[in-house]
């Protein structure tokens, strides 16, 4: 068996000996980016289940990222949501930082909700701006579906045409909407970070075709996109990257404006989540 793959399942088991999923089943995963740690708490929890206790699941390092599933309700949506995500950068193999991905998948999660903090490049964007991903750039980290296939997750040469879900897309526009929130759209480009990026790869990245960059995303994107999963993703611009922005930055710059943005996030988060059942 791939190796891999034999990880994931004894990830799964040791989950199903923490939580019933035989009496919940979630519909929509949700990865909980900096600033939106305390989001669990506005939902009808029914459960929790910490990253430490589960057989060989990497935990995240990083100031703001707590290391739990917690399980519950948006509205009438069972959910999961990842509260703290692990990165690239902190050491982990490009499949262990998926890893978290595929197992909601298989708790029964069919679509992926992606958020995170970012630094904004298009010169219209604004920091506290929220940007709804539309397409990404993702060939500046190695692809997790690099190595032997993983036929039980999904094909070997997955179509990359549409990853962020149109009909999502149209749901979190409507929801924003609704709401008074300035939505932008465009490009997330992901670096691997920990250092920010500089200003030469950011007018990289602008050329490319970048709107934003982060160091998330895009792999998480491109593991649920391998095994069939809906996608969508918002981008909260903490600040301007690094050429554009006059000042030096920081990490407790980004987490101290996602803060502040957190509950007008939680609220678009809430509204489009509410909204999914549709077409669930």
């Amino acid at each position: 068996m791939n190796p891999v793959y034999e990880k994931l399942l004894r990830c799964y088991e040791s989950v199903q000996k923490k939580f019933d999923f035989t009496q919940f089943r979630p519909d929509v995963a949700i990865v909980l980016g900096s600033g939106l740690g305390d989001y669990a708490e506005d939902i009808k929890v029914v459960g929790e289940v910490d990253y430490h206790d589960i057989e060989g699941f990497p935990v995240s390092t990083v100031p703001g990222h707590a290391g739990k599933f917690i399980f519950g309700y948006v509205g009438d949506v069972p959910v999961v949501c990842m509260k703290g995500r692990v990165h690239y950068y902190e050491g982990y193999p490009v499949t262990d930082v998926v890893l978290p991905t595929r197992l909601m998948k298989m708790m029964g999660a069919k679509i992926l909700f992606l958020t995170n903090a970012c630094g904004g490049l298009n010169p219209e964007f604004k920091a506290g701006d929220f940007m709804m991903i539309t397409d990404q750039i993702g060939v500046f980290v190695p692809n997790p579906l690099i190595g032997e296939n993983i036929d039980e997750l999904g094909t070997r040469f997955p179509d990359m045409s549409h990853v962020y879900n149109p009909e999502l897309r149209k749901i979190i526009r409507e929801a924003a909407e609704e709401n008074g929130i300035d939505l932008k759209e465009g490009v997330y480009c992901q670096f691997t970070g920990p250092a920010f990026e500089s200003p030469a790869e950011i007018r990289m990245a602008g050329r490319l075709g970048a709107d934003v960059v982060g160091m998330s995303t895009a792999v998480e994107a491109t593991a649920a996109n391998h095994m069939g999963m809906k996608i969508c993703g918002i981008s909260f611009v903490s600040n301007l990257a690094a050429g554009i922005s006059k000042t030096p930055l920081t990490h407790e710059e980004v987490q101290e404006a996602a803060n502040i943005a957190a509950p007008k996030f939680k609220k678009l988060i809430t509204s489009s989540v509410e909204k999914f059942k549709e077409i669930l």
